[in-house]
């Protein structure tokens, strides 16, 4: 069950796996400032050669305990990794408040799509491909080789099926939610809503000001440099 986030209370709420793996443990509300977030990068060795993985994740450490409550997930490369920590960050800070924000103009997303991939995706890449075509970007050969392989691949089935997966993961997710989770989903009034802490306020001003002077420099390398600020100021 994925991880739900909240930005109105700023809490992140974790629904834990069983140990015996048969069904779900109570869910899990963490503070969204508490939370934990790391990327990792693995390198193993098969019949293939060298293989390398690079993913996220993000968790918690219950409070008076040793326990984990934690999700991770691969990424193609780390600066992708990096790059999901950065639009969930920039969701729970009112930064982002749509996928539309965010999207590459590489991606075959357009504005209104779902945010899952379906027959819409293959739509939106038909007409990509003729819109390179006119602008001399690609060749007759690329567009013979693109239509030859959605045919093999029976067109848009593909995408009409990733369609029903993912209405029947949603209609089977909403149905099986732990009711603690939907009640703490509801939106709360605005006079309501948390709060940031000083501090992360204060190292949120530091960090775009790091930026607009030096837009190419790495986030790791800007956020490494608001913490040392903030804190040789505190």
């Amino acid at each position: 069950m994925p991880a739900r986030f909240h930005r109105q209370r700023r809490e992140v709420c974790f629904v834990p796996e069983k140990k015996n793996g048969d069904g779900h443990e109570a869910p899990v509300f963490v503070p969204w400032e508490s939370l934990r977030a790391w990327v990792f990068e693995t390198r193993g060795v098969t019949q293939y050669g060298v293989q390398q993985q690079y993913g996220m994740g993000i968790g918690y450490v219950l409070p008076g305990t040793d326990q984990w409550v934690k999700t991770e997930f691969m990424t193609p490369a780390l600066p992708l990794a990096l790059a999901e920590w950065e639009a969930l960050r920039g969701y729970m800070e009112y930064e982002i408040n749509s996928l539309d924000e965010i999207q590459t103009p590489l991606a075959i997303r357009e504005e209104g799509d779902p945010p899952w991939e379906g027959a819409h995706t293959i739509r939106n890449a038909h007409r990509r491909l003729h819109r390179r075509r006119r602008n001399g970007e690609v060749g007759w050969f690329y567009t013979l080789g693109w239509y030859l392989y959605h045919l093999l691949t029976f067109w848009t089935l593909p995408g009409y099926l990733a369609e029903l997966e993912t209405w029947l993961l949603r209609r089977s997710g909403t149905k099986s939610l732990p009711p603690e989770m939907v009640e703490w989903s509801k939106p709360l009034p605005k006079e309501q809503w948390a709060k940031p802490s000083e501090e992360l306020v204060r190292l949120s001003e530091e960090v775009r000001r790091i930026r607009q002077r030096d837009p190419q420099r790495s986030i790791e390398k800007v956020f490494a440099e608001a913490y040392r600020r903030q804190g040789v100021e505190a």
